[in-house]
């Protein structure tokens, strides 16, 4: 199995599949299409029954049930799309046999070395295969480690038809980086009775709690006039940008913040005198907060419009997604058959809440409870981005457990 997924894993990320929150498209960007059709036609090869891919880039397939109990259908969902934090363009996986547990040389030529001293858990992967980047574009674990996962595990259980299961269907899915992963996705299609992200980071890791989340754009007009004549007439807007950044709390932000504490992000800052505009993300677990976070955010540019004028400065803020434990707490028997299915293999649960969102988030306010699991990556979205061969061993085992497990109780 190890070396079936190296190779799926391998494959997959060097498409460039990096999703573009410009674009108008659904997915919104060409790689995308290009990663989901090869998926679709490994689907087939494998064995897998009813493969479909919709004009919007949801790929969906089932795995038919193989038992005579009356079992509840349930799902697995990945994403292709990568971050736009990071350039995922020629990716270059390089794979770290029994990993001696000091640093790794990413890029020689650029000095680009992965130490334990500024990644502390590295040590803890002493012994395993990794597959890191070449230190120039990001990996693409997020989530292409859970597309292979998914696969794989399927693939397994078409060849091993003495493992009892019901059905199973899986979907892969277009831009969840941007935040528009379900918004397309056809539930009542998928007809799962609850489902799975395999979208989660270290070994043991199983989430039912996401952020409530919110996206601000804020554009500052200003009046740009000759330096030298410029008394009483210029209007810099960069400096009130700057003014209202400043009147966010300065600790409440994502470097100085962990658990359950939310945060303001600001994600870009672009401009000059004449208009600047500003990106914030907005999260927080506890739905009150978040709905004080953006009353606060909004008093701020009301403020700053009565200092400059109403016409100065617009924001738009917008609802992105809920915490998901609302919808998956009535149900929460599919998080225990998670839990049950890694203690199975001896691995140790860490439930705790997604500091981000999943598709699952979404997907829990359209119908179908989706909590998620590991993949055994870490360190997403970067140049420092890697993954355990080892612990996508034993993600795709989790899924194979909880799909047995299912059957059994039944």
């Amino acid at each position: 199995m190890k070396n079936e997924l190296i190779e799926r894993f391998t494959s997959y990320v060097k498409v460039d599949t990096q999703s573009d929150e410009s674009s108008e498209t659904c997915p919104s960007t060409e790689g995308q299409w290009t990663l989901l059709h090869m998926l679709e036609k490994e689907l087939k090869q494998v064995g897998m029954d009813e493969v479909t891919l919709d004009e919007n880039g949801y790929l969906m397939a089932t795995l038919p049930a193989n038992t005579s109990k009356t079992v509840p259908t349930i799902g697995f969902l990945a994403h292709v799309d990568t971050a736009t934090d990071f350039t995922g363009k020629n990716v270059n996986p390089q794979i770290v046999e029994n990993y001696d547990g000091g640093e790794i040389v990413l890029n020689e030529a650029l000095k680009v070395i992965m130490s334990p001293k500024d990644f502390p858990s590295l040590p803890e992967y002493k012994g395993h295969t990794l597959i890191t980047t070449d230190g120039t574009t990001l990996l693409g674990a997020d989530n292409k480690a859970g597309v292979t996962e998914i696969m794989t595990a399927m693939a397994y259980l078409i060849k091993h038809p003495e493992i009892k299961h019901g059905k199973v269907r899986v979907a892969f899915t277009p831009d969840e980086e941007i935040g528009r992963g379900p918004h397309k996705f056809d539930v009542a299609a998928y007809n799962a009775n609850y489902a799975y992200t395999v979208d989660g980071g270290p070994l043991g890791e199983l989430e039912y709690e996401s952020f409530n989340a919110a996206g601000a754009k804020i554009t500052i007009k200003g009046n740009n006039i000759h330096p030298g004549s410029a008394k009483n007439k210029m209007v810099n807007s960069m400096k009130i940008a700057m003014e209202l950044h400043s009147k966010l709390p300065a600790q409440e932000v994502p470097e100085h913040t962990e658990g359950y504490e939310g945060f303001f992000h600001l994600l870009s800052f672009n401009g000059d005198v004449e208009q600047t505009n500003l990106n914030y993300i907005i999260r927080d677990h506890d739905r009150e907060k978040f709905n004080a976070r953006k009353a606060d955010l909004e008093a701020i540019v009301s403020d700053l419009k009565e200092k400059y004028g109403q016409d100065k400065i617009l924001l738009e803020l917008n609802d992105q997604y809920y915490n998901m434990r609302e919808k998956i707490e009535p149900v929460k028997e599919i998080v225990d058959i998670a839990h049950q299915a890694m203690v199975n293999l001896d691995i140790t649960p860490i439930t705790k809440p997604i500091r981000g969102g999943t598709d699952g988030s979404q997907l829990s306010y359209m119908g179908l409870p989706t909590p998620n699991i590991f993949t055994g990556g870490e360190n997403f979205h970067g140049k420092f981005e890697f993954i355990s061969v080892d612990n996508m061993v034993k993600a795709t085992h989790t899924i194979i457990e909880i799909i047995k497990l299912t059957e059994q109780k039944a």
